[in-house]
């Protein structure tokens, strides 16, 4: 199943499943008890597939992209946040902040917890998953590498696209094409098999005497590719248009445009 949530032509917000062309009314709590209907949405746009009640980031998940970024193979996964102000939806344009210098893309597999995971271990891990999304962990690398912390340079207004949809019945988050196109160039194209800690591992190490509540997102890194890392190197400017492309969950595009 492919749940949007969307704006309607009155102005209301309110979840879907894709069917065809078509989005049919969900009803009830995405996080509880909720029923499918045959009753279609009149949808102006979409927005980004849910709120979250909190956004986990891995950084250097892809032993490539450590490489590129002169860092060692981490041997636990590199953990931080993205302030939920960062989330933005499908189609929305990505802000270049005014403190600014180089702000950077970055094409993530997205999780989404949908039922409460405390001391999960890994081999039950996947139980506690709602569904799947692209996401753009959007970097500012100036302020990553003067701060020597990632949060404030993660965490900008409009850095975290999400979206089109939650894909529910992925059968195997390791085995998906992951890419980055960049006004029509592609700029990472790599697998999430590449992971140094697959999906399962994340839950398990964040969920440990942690709980994740239903909504948390967790993104899980990005492969090699990225424009800091590039010779000569690519930020985003004012004008492109970035697209975020994974099997199986559609395609996440969002224009850039000045603060």
């Amino acid at each position: 199943m492919q749940i949007v949530r969307v704006e309607t032509d009155d102005g209301q917000v309110a979840f879907g499943q894709r069917a065809g062309e078509r989005v049919l009314a969900i009803e009830g709590e995405l996080f509880g008890e909720f029923r499918l209907t045959d009753r279609p949405l009149a949808v102006r746009r979409l927005l980004a597939p849910l709120e979250p009640s909190f956004v986990f980031a891995i950084g250097l998940n892809y032993r490539d992209h450590a490489a590129e970024s002169g860092k060692a193979i981490p041997d636990a996964p590199v953990v931080f946040a993205k302030a939920l102000t960062s989330v933005i939806g499908p189609g929305e344009p990505i802000r270049l902040p005014a403190v600014a210098q180089y702000v950077d893309y970055e094409a993530e597999l997205a999780v989404v917890i949908g039922r409460t995971a405390r001391n999960v271990p890994a081999e039950r891990a996947l139980e506690h998953v709602l569904g799947y999304t692209c996401a753009n962990d959007v970097s500012e690398r100036y302020w990553q590498q003067r701060l020597g912390q990632w949060v404030r340079a993660k965490s900008f207004d409009t850095f975290c696209p999400l979206g089109p949809w939650i894909e529910t019945d992925l059968a195997d988050p390791q085995t998906l094409r992951v890419r980055t196109i960049l006004n029509g160039q592609v700029m990472q194209d790599s697998s999430t098999a590449e992971m140094i800690f697959p999906v399962a591992e994340l839950i398990a190490f964040l969920s440990a005497d942690l709980t994740l509540r239903p909504g948390t997102v967790i993104l899980t890194g990005t492969p090699p590719g990225v424009g800091v890392a590039r010779k000569p190197p690519v930020k985003l400017t004012a004008g492109d248009e970035v697209t975020i492309a994974i099997d199986g969950l559609g395609e996440l595009t969002n224009p850039v445009r000045s603060a």
